[in-house]
């Protein structure tokens, strides 16, 4: 069962890092991303930090519900990649008939698609124990965690919190941006697999108030088996909030900074996490 967006507690996370990369509807050699990270992509990273396998049951991770913030949606980067190239017959891609590749298809071309300078701020919710669970896990990782590809480390903190009224903090929390050149408001998106229309304040008439979805993702995780992927589809939520320009709080130290005051004074840190 899938906690709704009201649960009491969750857990804070920042996904921040030159490179993201949440694949949505990637085959072959075309790897995309979707624009905001995906629910099977915070379930792999989860999964990792607890030391799971691939083929191991994740049954407890598909429980859990997700609300991402978008501080900075970043830019989309092609990437080239080639496989096989300059290499013995014997060493290039087998096909899917077992054999190997040959002259001028011995060469494969993959894009994969990356965000880049883009920062997320989310919140998970489940039950209290499952939380507890993997802020732990998150704290000390079983391996290191990458968002959406092995090759996107996460940069600065990870684990903001275990909080009270998560849904609250993910409205006030500083934002990872540039503050306007007008100082007056600035618009956030917000995606959820929950309905976002208890999200901050009451909508204004004629505003989507997040209470419908807004489309549907395939990113729901069955299982990671590396030969029996599957996945189901789920509804998007999506609600924009018109917020104060003066919650931008910059870029590096001066986000970390704010970032840490505010957790300071707003929030109860258990000890296990650290400030």
């Amino acid at each position: 069962m899938s906690p709704d967006a009201t649960a009491a507690r969750g857990l804070l996370l920042r996904l921040a890092a030159p490179l993201q990369s949440w694949g949505e509807i990637s085959e072959f050699n075309e790897r995309d991303t979707a624009p905001f990270p995906t629910r099977s992509g915070v379930i792999g990273l989860l999964a990792c930090a607890l030391g799971r396998k691939r083929g191991d049951d994740i049954s407890d991770l598909t429980a859990l519900s997700l609300t991402v913030r978008a501080d900075r949606p970043g830019a989309i980067l092609r990437d080239l990649h080639t496989v096989g190239g300059g290499l013995p017959a014997s060493h290039t891609v087998t096909t899917a008939e077992g054999k190997k590749r040959s002259g001028a298809t011995a060469t494969l071309l993959s894009h994969r698609y990356y965000l880049t300078d883009a920062a997320f701020t989310a919140v998970i919710t489940a039950e209290s124990s499952l939380l507890d669970k993997w802020a732990q896990a998150l704290q000390n990782p079983h391996w290191p965690p990458y968002l959406g590809r092995r090759s996107c480390p996460p940069e600065g903190p990870l684990l903001l919190g275990l909080v009270d009224d998560p849904l609250h903090h993910l409205v006030n929390l500083p934002i990872a941006r540039r503050t306007p050149t007008d100082d007056t408001t600035v618009d956030l998106v917000f995606h959820s697999d929950q309905p976002l229309d208890r999200l901050g304040e009451q909508s204004q008439p004629g505003e989507n108030s997040g209470h419908t979805p807004a489309g549907e993702v395939t990113d729901d995780p069955l299982t990671f088996h590396p030969r029996r992927r599957a996945y189901r589809s789920r509804p998007r939520y999506q609600r924009t909030l018109t917020l104060p320009g003066n919650r931008c709080k910059g870029l590096g130290a001066n986000y970390l900074t704010a970032l840490a005051d505010y957790l300071g004074r707003h929030t109860t840190r258990p000890e296990s996490i650290p400030a």
